[in-house]
């Protein structure tokens, strides 16, 4: 508990404001937001990985009729509208993973400038990096 602690030089006795607790809610908000977003990055990839295998599968077959699965249903088609299907879909997840990546960049310059805003303000009194204070 005690390396918690900040020496009087680092206390910081500055009144929080309206706009600051604003602007540190609005840190928190994007840093989850910022943790889902990469949470659905990996999981659009994992999915892109399965459907390519999926493809590399389909590449691999005789030409005979193959079944797919639509939501809850399957359906009987070719090999070659399958793999046409399975193109489609990782074209899609990789438009999702574009968008998101490009959400990801935008919260973090968002996050920083916060943070340039707020540390200004407060210096060593307040903690806005994950996993706790930074190492002196």
């Amino acid at each position: 508990m005690g390396d918690m602690m900040l020496s009087p030089e680092q206390e910081n006795d500055r009144e929080v404001r309206r706009a600051d607790q604003e602007r540190i809610g609005k840190f928190g908000r994007l840093n989850a937001r910022l943790h889902e977003v990469r949470s659905e990055r990996g999981d659009l990839k994992a999915k892109m990985e399965r459907i390519d295998d999926a493809s590399t599968d389909l590449m691999m077959g005789s030409g005979d009729r193959v079944s797919i699965r639509l939501g809850a249903a399957f359906f009987e088609t070719s090999e070659e509208e399958a793999t046409e299907h399975c193109e489609e879909l990782v074209e899609g997840a990789q438009t999702a993973v574009d968008a998101l990546g490009d959400e990801e960049a935008s919260i973090l310059a968002e996050q920083a400038e916060l943070k340039r805003l707020l540390y200004a303000r407060f210096g060593a009194s307040i903690n806005l990096e994950e996993g706790g204070p930074p190492k002196a």
